[in-house]
This record gives C-alpha cells, sequence and structure tokens, in this order.
C-alpha cells in the first residue's frame, strides 16, 4: 500500500497529501498523512515541559491537546443555543455518524494495524472495557446508596458516574498522544464499554430493561464496523486496499471525532439548565472525587499490574483522566431517571476535566512506560 512506512521519524515533509518519514531506528510502524500527529513510540510526553511533538514540526503541551476536543465540544453548545444546530437535525446527523463517519474511522485505525494482530488484543480489551465500567458501576452504586436516600437518585447518579467519557474525548487525544496501533486498541476497549453501559447501565435505571437489547448492541454498526475491521485486518486485507479507497475511509472517518463532539455539546445545551446547578453540590462533590479521583486510581492500578499489552496500558491511562459520559443523561430521559442528577454529575466533573486531564497524563503515563 502507498501509504505504510516503517519509522516514525523526527521529520516529515508532506507530499501530495502523504507524507514521507525519515528513517529512524524506533521500531515503529506508522501510517503518515499530512497533519498527522507524531507520536514517540515509547510515550506521549516528551521532555520536562510536558510538550508532545506534532508531525509539523511544531509541539503542544497536554494541556494544547485537550483544550481543543473541548472548544468544539463549547461549539456544539453554542450552535444548539443560538438556534443553528436544531434538535429536529439530530436523528439525520447521528445517523451519518453512526452508520458512516465512526465505522470508516474503525475500517481507517484497525484493518492494518500490527497491534490487533496480536491475539492478546483480540481478548483483553474489550473484557478491560467491560471490567472498568462494571467496577465503575459498583463503586457509584455503593457510594450512592450510602448517600443519597431516594433509590432511583441512587441508581441514576451510579448510571451516570460510573461510567467515563471512553469515546469522543479519548479518541482525539489518543490520536495526537499516540501511534495508530493504540488508537486501534481504544476501538477494541470500546465495544467491552458498550455491552456494559447498554446491559447494566440502562439497568441501572428504573425503567431500563436489558431483555431484548443484545440485538440491537450486536447489529450496532460501530460494532459491527470494529469486527469487520479486526477480521479483515487478520486476513492481512490491508494490502488490498486500493489507494482511492484508503484515502476516503481516512476523510470520512476524519469527521468523526468532530461532528461526535458537536452533537454531545449540543445534547448537553438541551439538558442542561443554570436551576439544576444552584443545588445539589453535595452530590456534585461525590460525583468529581468518585469520577476524577478514586476510580482513576484503580484504573491506573490495573494499568501498571496488569500484564497486558503496553497499548492497552496506554489507553487504560487515557481512559481513566476522563469525566463522566454524556450519554448516560440521553439514557437517564429515556428510562425515567433522575436528570438534575445526572446533569449535575457530568457537569461537576467536565468542567474541571480540562485542567485535571492533561495534569493527570502527564503524571500518570510514566507509570506505564
Amino acid at each position: 500500500m502507498a501509504r505504510r512506512v516503517h519509522s516514525p521519524a523526527p521529520r516529515v515533509a508532506a507530499v501530495g497529501g502523504f507524507e514521507h518519514a525519515q528513517q529512524v531506528d524506533m521500531g515503529v510502524t506508522r501510517y503518515w498523512r499530512a497533519g498527522d500527529f507524531q507520536a514517540p513510540p515509547n510515550g506521549c510526553v516528551l521532555g520536562t515541559a510536558g510538550a508532545v511533538a506534532l508531525g509539523n514540526g511544531y509541539c503542544m503541551t497536554p494541556f494544547g491537546i485537550v483544550l481543543p476536543v473541548f472548544l468544539v465540544l463549547g461549539a456544539g453548545y453554542a450552535l444548539r443555543r443560538l438556534g443553528v444546530f436544531t434538535e429536529e437535525g439530530d436523528r439525520s446527523l447521528l445517523g451519518v455518524l453512526v452508520k458512516l463517519f465512526v465505522p470508516c474511522l474503525a475500517l481507517d485505525v484497525i484493518v492494518g494495524n500490527e497491534a490487533l494482530l496480536r491475539p492478546s488484543n483480540w481478548l483483553f480489551p474489550p473484557l478491560a472495557g467491560f471490567a472498568i465500567a462494571v467496577m465503575g458501576y459498583g463503586v457509584c452504586l455503593g457510594a450512592g446508596k450510602l448517600f443519597f436516600r431516594g433509590q432511583e437518585t441512587a441508581r441514576t447518579f451510579a448510571s451516570v458516574a460510573g461510567l467515563q467519557n471512553y469515546s469522543y474525548i479519548p479518541l482525539p487525544l489518543c490520536q495526537a498522544l499516540f501511534d495508530r496501533e493504540v488508537v486501534g486498541v481504544l476501538f477494541a476497549f470500546n465495544l467491552g464499554v458498550e455491552v456494559a453501559m447498554w446491559t447494566l447501565g440502562v439497568a441501572l435505571f428504573p425503567g431500563g430493561r436489558i431483555r431484548g437489547r443484545w440485538r440491537s448492541i450486536l447489529l450496532n454498526p460501530p460494532v459491527l464496523a470494529v469486527v469487520a475491521a479486526q477480521i479483515l485486518n487478520v486476513l492481512g486485507a490491508s494490502a488490498l486496499f486500493p489507494q482511492a479507497l484508503d484515502v476516503a475511509l481516512h476523510m470520512l472517518g476524519l469527521c468523526a471525532v468532530p461532528v461526535g463532539l458537536v452533537v454531545t455539546g449540543a445534547v448537553l445545551a438541551d439538558h442542561m439548565n443554570p436551576g439544576i446547578l444552584r443545588s445539589g453540590w453535595a452530590g456534585m462533590a461525590l460525583g468529581l472525587v468518585l469520577r476524577l479521583g478514586f476510580l482513576p486510581l484503580l484504573i491506573l492500578l490495573a494499568a501498571v499490574w496488569l500484564p497486558v499489552d503496553l497499548a492497552l496500558k496506554k489507553v487504560l491511562v487515557v481512559q481513566s483522566a476522563m469525566p463522566a459520559a454524556v450519554f448516560p443523561v440521553v439514557l437517564a430521559k429515556m428510562h425515567g431517571g433522575d436528570m438534575p442528577v445526572a446533569l449535575r454529575v457530568v457537569f461537576a466533573t467536565s468542567i474541571p476535566a480540562l485542567v485535571t486531564i492533561p495534569l493527570w497524563l502527564e503524571w500518570a503515563m510514566r507509570f506505564v512506560e
């Protein structure tokens, strides 16, 4: 294939939309494209200043990488508030996102991914994703029952605070900080998280039911795309992809993250009522301590001590830094959960995450490198 080169060189030059990499003995296969981030093979943080090298010769701090993600989220929030991006457009845009952009991104990063050729990465990342979600639900349910009076409130708290933002924030961070292998392992990890969210996460809500959900989980387009891409990867189909198809998949895949972030910001704007934040500060503090304090430490310990692939360890570190996921707010509305509690947890963990994510990544990544 025209895009495959060996060695993530420190200097790259764009030629015809793709990039040549200068040969350096680093032993990592990368797929350079103009504008891609240049990730070092042994970790994301370079030097004492915490700078990350980019393929265009510039450097960014971890904060500089996290900030654009939140700016795009804010753009979606603002567009909804201004009436530019209406609720009527949600269904069609979400359909394009879920049925086209995300599957194309999965094919782009998985097919030809050497990390996912290792049998251990067929099984351990999905299991880790499921286990991390179950652990989060269990810890937050126990704390919620001790802290809140009503069972409905405690269960809603567990379903929202117990699940980290596992996709639309970690994905651009992994793309920026690491090589293509880690991004592929992230997709495998997210399979397990999806299963946990649509079964145990939904069951925590008063109106949630697990029965009949397996069909919708297994036939979910992103899930099908990840499974199909992994089969193609194992069969070595990357060499058969024509360059035009390869570039098209990459172009469409690039749309997944910004569109997903814009939609997420719009969903927050739909449900965020400033009046909700005038009370419930104790519950927000509990969510903050668990989601950005206690649970990250547990996940980091798992990343350090589990005998798994280095790519999965990096994914675990990134996941440990994440705030509460936004989509459980939608599930809370669908299944009769306590909406004020759900929104407070998302707000209380998302705003500080702009600062805590880069600080945590810079500190925690040294334990797995």
